[in-house]
């Protein structure tokens, strides 16, 4: 059950892509500035002119090497994949939870992982920085027992868990309805704050994602 407690967490986390949003829309808010008038003079200079931006093959502007965007959707989730240099861009399953009122609190970010290992498939969880390590991250799927987590580390983001899953737990994610995730404030370390992971859409989605990442 969620509590009043989940208002002591940032009223929004701005993490990995959600960072870019906001600074976006603080950007677009504040007035633009006026752009110096180009004349004949100024033919040999590109200063304040657009060069343009090429198109890629989804139609979409091309970004820099490194950068991140948005390659599908399904459902609950989102296919975010990052540029690469021969096109060959892995991706990884996002989805971004937030509590009944809207908030923000968690990201979830999955992927597979080579075959021949015990995990075939992993995931990063960011939470807010005042989350109670000690009592580290707990996930259930559709009312199974839940397993225990430990957070690897923590950033200027949040903190930060890389689970593992085994082909067994990629099933239950396929035939489930819903994850459940549960942390504990550390400024009310008697409760829990819970958020669903909602699995619609997943078994596509991660079929997209596993096929960019061969």
């Amino acid at each position: 059950m969620i509590t009043n407690t989940l208002f002591a967490f940032p009223r929004l986390i701005v993490l990995s892509t959600a960072a870019v949003l906001t600074f976006g829309s603080v950007a677009l808010a504040q007035e633009t500035p006026a752009q110096p008038e180009v004349t004949a003079g100024d033919a040999a200079s590109t200063d304040g002119l657009s060069m343009g931006t090429e198109l890629g093959p989804d139609g979409k502007p091309v970004d820099g090497v490194g950068t991140s965007y948005v390659q599908a959707n399904f459902d609950a989730w989102e296919q975010r994949c990052v540029r690469t240099e021969d096109g060959a861009d892995p991706c990884q399953l996002y989805q971004l939870l937030k509590d009944p009122q809207g908030n923000a609190v968690a990201e979830f970010s999955m992927f597979n992982l080579p075959p021949g290992n015990q995990a075939v498939a992993g995931a990063t969880v960011i939470v807010p920085l005042e989350t109670l390590l000690t009592e580290n991250l707990l996930l259930a799927i559709d009312g199974s027992k839940a397993k225990v987590y430990p957070f690897t580390f923590c950033s200027t983001i949040g903190c930060i868990a890389r689970v593992g899953f085994t082909a067994g737990e990629v099933e239950q994610f396929k035939k489930g309805a819903k994850g459940v995730i549960t942390i504990v404030p550390v400024v009310a370390p008697d409760q829990k704050v819970t958020v669903d992971l909602s699995l619609k859409g997943f078994t596509a989605g991660f079929t997209a994602v596993s096929a960019t990442n061969k």
